[in-house]
């Protein structure tokens, strides 16, 4: 069923969400443009002017890593002082009062953490841009203290063990965070209500996980601005807004 109607929608996923033991949500971009961060396919994105560099090309070039870190602090200044939105806080809520186990997200803002959400409920299949790690030690290094060397010497930052340090997010190329993938086929297996949303349902393998959950007897609901590839797929669509259909669930 595809609902439009943003009161209609909201209705249709409080029933769902009243019959649920135990639901599962997943997160795209779709989620955080309201906070000011843009998406990755819309006309005119700025993420087509600063793509990511590939995984292989940032470890093997100092120049490319050089020019991955100018587009990754122009496209932080871009969502400066981005905070969470409705969707966010309807999500932490449902988090917070048990009936949601965790969130899957292919976000890398933490806006999910900034809502509430405690780490150990948000799996983050991409990694997280907020702060950078080493390649080779895994030590944690924070943006502030990064982007102060690299604006004073024009340096890709290097750890103390001599590691490259790289924003710590999934880049194209770079293998998917083992961990993170096993914990959320683990949530998608629990469910039995899962929850897409704000993502175009195209990047594998993430955009299994809906498919996995349908397949293991879960009611699927889509919640998306456009329309998606599972959309036929699943038990809910609501087309529209996400923030509106979603704003009732934030409780307070």
């Amino acid at each position: 069923m595809i609902v439009e109607a943003i009161e209609e929608g909201q209705r249709a996923l409080g029933r769902l969400l009243e019959g649920s033991r135990r639901a599962t949500g997943f997160t795209g971009a779709g989620i955080s443009t309201e906070c000011g961060i843009p998406d990755f396919r819309s006309p005119g994105s700025p993420w087509l002017r600063n793509r990511p560099i590939d995984f292989q090309v940032f470890v093997s070039d100092p120049l490319m890593r050089e020019e991955a870190w100018r587009r990754k602090f122009t496209m932080d200044d871009l969502y400066k002082g981005a905070g969470p939105g409705r969707g966010h806080r309807a999500l932490a809520r449902l988090v917070e009062t048990g009936r949601m186990g965790a969130i899957i997200t292919q976000n890398i803002d933490g806006l999910h953490q900034a809502a509430g959400v405690s780490s150990d409920k948000v799996i983050e299949l991409h990694g997280n841009g907020t702060y950078a790690k080493c390649l080779s030690c895994g030590k944690r290094h924070e943006l502030v203290d990064v982007r102060a060397d690299f604006e004073r010497t024009g340096a890709a930052p290097e750890c103390d063990c001599g590691g490259i340090v790289k924003s710590a997010t999934i880049s194209f190329g770079q293998a998917m965070p083992e961990d993170a993938m096993a914990r959320a086929a683990q949530e998608t297996n629990a469910c039995d209500l899962f929850i897409a949303i704000g993502s175009s349902l195209v990047v594998y393998p993430a955009a299994g996980f809906p498919i996995q959950a349908k397949r293991n007897g879960a009611r699927l609901v889509i919640v998306n601005r456009d329309e998606t590839e599972l959309d036929d797929f699943a038990d809910l669509v609501l087309r529209g807004d996400i923030g509106s259909f979603l704003a009732p669930f934030q409780g307070g």
